[in-house]
């Protein structure tokens, strides 16, 4: 999924429930598509759209009610899970639909981002701290000791962070992004179902963890404006606004040949 510069969105990918229907979404600020890791029962997905006017629309598999989000507004972050939905409002509190108990973020407050895992979500506060809740049969919400973060990122089973002073801190399955805490000069961070990425001040892009598919081959890429993980493939936009991809491509989710993404404030 990407933004235009229009507030359009472009898909590529698999679309085996409708989640790249999004040709008629406009106004969109963010998306989200949920990226579940590789299994022969993970077909199903869905996708977010965060509109500039706080609310959000949904595309795709919605079994478990995870799409029925038209009721939410004022939200500034939002988050597709597996078989769920998480989203942060503008006064820190949570909403959430779909398979995923609300209960368990009745407490959160102050929240200014939110990522989703699988099967766990992470929200940052406006004070750099972080909270998790969810599955954590590998400690991927073990974030309480973080401080000082500008966001978070999730996936399978495992959690990773970025600091002000643009260090990278990771929580969960060690082998999906051991090596990340080395980094130095990181503006941006995402995590995929099995691997991490990292881009530097320098317009480059690190990556750890696992590289089955190739989704680690990022170090030859230059003048990256933002990166993206998905379960076993990295996309990254250049400063012109197109899109280099590299990794697992078996569903097309790398034909992005074509993409022209806004990019104003990207990266900055």
């Amino acid at each position: 999924m990407g933004v235009l510069s229009d507030g359009n969105v472009v898909a590529a990918g698999a679309n085996f429930h409708g989640q790249s229907d999004v040709a008629t979404w406009c106004d969109i600020a963010s998306v989200s598509a949920n990226a579940v890791h590789l299994a022969s029962n993970t077909k199903h997905s869905h996708t977010l759209g965060l509109q500039t006017d706080g609310t959000v629309v949904a595309a795709g598999w919605n079994r478990f009610d995870q799409c029925d989000v038209d009721a939410w507004h004022d939200i500034i972050s939002i988050a597709a899970g597996w078989r769920f939905s998480v989203g942060a409002t503008r006064d820190g509190a949570t909403v959430c639909a779909g398979k995923f108990d609300p209960t368990e973020l009745t407490e959160w407050s102050d929240i200014a981002q939110v990522a989703a895992g699988d099967w766990h979500i992470v929200g940052r506060r406006t004070d750099g701290t972080a909270v998790a809740a969810g599955n954590n049969s590998r400690g991927q919400c073990n974030v309480s000791s973080w401080e000082n973060l500008t966001s978070v990122s999730a996936a399978y089973l495992h959690t990773v962070g970025l600091t002000a002073e643009g260090r990278v801190l990771g929580a969960g399955a060690s082998a999906y992004w051991q090596g990340c805490q080395d980094w130095e000069n990181i503006i941006a961070v995402a995590a995929g179902s099995y691997h991490t990425v990292g881009l530097t001040s320098a317009s480059t892009v690190l990556a750890a963890g696992n590289n089955d598919h190739g989704q680690c081959d990022v170090s030859h890429w230059r003048q990256v404006v933002a990166v993206a993980a998905g379960s076993a493939f990295t996309l990254g936009v250049l400063i012109d606004g197109t899109v280099v991809g590299v990794g697992d491509n078996r569903h097309g989710q790398l034909e992005t040949s074509g993409w022209r993404l806004g990019t104003e404030g990207v990266g900055r």
